[in-house]
């Protein structure tokens, strides 16, 4: 079995800084196997913001990957976005855009699908297709197979940010290539589900973080996900902050179990507020 927690848009710069100890020791406390970080350490991709979101991975004590977020390139300085748009990521948080992460049990491929020319929409481009589904065949046996990204490949009725730009074809790809869970954030809003279900592809877990430390909350409270994976069952807890309380607690659950024909939803439980 493999534990994950995944969170995401964590804003430093407009965060909350009574949450930060809480999130730190409520993930140190769960011990997981790998923290994914799904982008937007920043709000405005300044140094001193990457320092301190380098000092909030510092004190977590499992293994970090990282993927950026639209956030985390320069949105005003113009000169730096479009020619040296990860010049502090870089410097500051990883040089390796598009971690990977694999063993004897899972495969995790983040993808790096922020584009500086249009900079909040983003884009799965082909080469991160191909790249992707090439270290899925390359896997012997039945491990877990996860993509990182920040962007979602799906958005429900009535969102305002456009869908990335080859969110359709990214999802027949992967679907094709047997994906098993997509972790992105981006929206600020949680949701775990299966997505891609049609005839002849199989169904695939869409799993959003919403915002871990933003005061930027659009209606939902500060979270993270806990993330089980047992073979052909994954379980989905999602730790947050409820009303005036600085501690993170588990308030939602949601169970999959894989079919032939990919991911089925079981019964979960929600607590009340």
């Amino acid at each position: 079995m493999r534990r994950l927690v995944h969170l995401s848009d964590l804003h430093f710069g407009r965060d909350r800084p009574e949450l930060l100890d809480p999130l730190i020791e409520a993930i140190n406390d769960l011990s997981p196997d790998l923290v994914a970080i799904s982008g937007d350490l920043t709000q405005r991709a300044r140094p001193a913001q990457f320092r301190e979101a380098k000092d909030f991975i510092a004190r977590l004590t499992p293994p970090v990957m990282v993927v950026p977020g639209n956030h985390d390139v320069p949105l005003h300085n113009l000169f730096m976005r479009l020619f040296m748009p990860w010049r502090n990521y870089r410097k500051l948080i990883s040089k390796e855009l598009e971690p990977f992460v694999e063993d004897e049990e899972m495969i995790v491929v983040g993808v790096n699908t922020v584009d500086p020319l249009s900079w909040q929409r983003g884009w799965f481009s082909r080469r991160a297709i191909a790249r992707v589904c090439g270290a899925f065949q390359e896997t012997r046996g039945r491990r877990a197979r996860l993509v990182v990204a920040h962007h979602p490949m799906e958005h429900l009725p009535g969102q305002k940010k456009k869908l990335m730009r080859g969110a359709e074809r990214a999802i027949d790809e992967l679907s094709d290539c047997n994906a098993d869970i997509i972790l992105s954030g981006h929206l600020h809003t949680w949701r775990a589900t299966t997505f891609a279900e049609r005839t002849g592809r199989n169904a695939i877990l869409q799993i959003h973080a919403g915002t871990g430390l933003s005061t930027r909350v659009r209606g939902e409270p500060n979270d993270f996900n806990l993330i089980g994976i047992d073979g052909n069952k994954v379980s989905v807890h999602r730790y947050a902050v409820e009303g005036e309380d600085t501690t993170f607690a588990p308030t939602e659950m949601r169970e999959f179990v894989l079919h032939p024909g990919g991911w089925t939803a079981q019964q979960g439980y929600e607590t009340s507020a």
